[in-house]
């Protein structure tokens, strides 16, 4: 399993904790049954935090005009909405609830010019909060490739305190490449132009830099 750069520091001070709690008890106590009660949730908690920070490889197939998932999780919004950061106008929201269970990587959902990235502080409402897209913690990308334009927000959730964008205005980008990293639960929303054509579902479960998520028209 290939971990995740932004895991390195987190992974290294949970083991030194976990490590330091299970020999203070391992030399205060005799009993062999509080060290193994004690051990077992240790080491569970540890493959927990080590498969949060995991990254596997993806494999991203895209036509031109199409546009893959920006990360993994459950499509849990699809309606048409007011976008008011960048766009000012009707756009079709996509949003995807990544649990903890899930990779927390961010992908880049079609090739093209980064035109804005912009971050912005805020709340740190639950990511199934219909506010959260407003309200929350967020940093937001737009790509463009000449012809169409596809709007990234990444939204921290009530666990997240920290995401991180690698991209830069004026960057040239390429489907699949990682955007970013969200920390410990979260939503990415997609903002599509009205006319086109979403092909997942409500609740579809879809994977990071691989499902195509929708198709602008022409």
């Amino acid at each position: 399993m290939r971990i995740h750069k932004e895991g390195i520091v987190t992974i290294l001070i949970v083991f030194i904790v976990l490590l330091l709690i299970n020999y203070i008890v391992d030399s205060k106590t005799c009993l062999t049954r509080v060290e193994v009660a004690l051990f077992i949730p240790s080491f569970v908690f540890f493959i927990f935090i080590l498969s949060f920070f995991r990254n596997p490889k993806r494999n991203t197939i895209a036509k031109a005009n199409e546009v893959v998932s920006p990360c993994d999780g459950k499509v849990v919004v699809i309606e048409e909405t007011e976008e008011t950061e960048y766009f000012h106008s009707k756009r079709i929201q996509v949003s995807i609830f990544m649990s903890p269970l899930n990779v927390h990587v961010n992908y880049v959902p079609m090739n093209g010019e980064v035109k804005l990235v912009h971050y912005k502080p805020g709340k740190h409402l639950v990511a199934y909060h219909p506010k959260s897209s407003i309200d929350n913690e967020r940093n937001t990308v737009v790509v463009a490739d000449g012809k169409n334009e596809i709007l990234v927000r990444q939204i921290a959730g009530i666990l997240a305190r920290r995401i991180v964008s690698y991209l830069k205005a004026g960057q040239q980008v390429k489907t699949g490449e990682q955007l970013g990293f969200i920390k410990f639960g979260s939503r990415v929303d997609l903002f599509f132009p009205t006319d086109a054509e979403i092909l997942v579902k409500l609740n579809e479960n879809v994977t990071g830099g691989e499902t195509v998520i929708g198709k602008f028209s022409g």
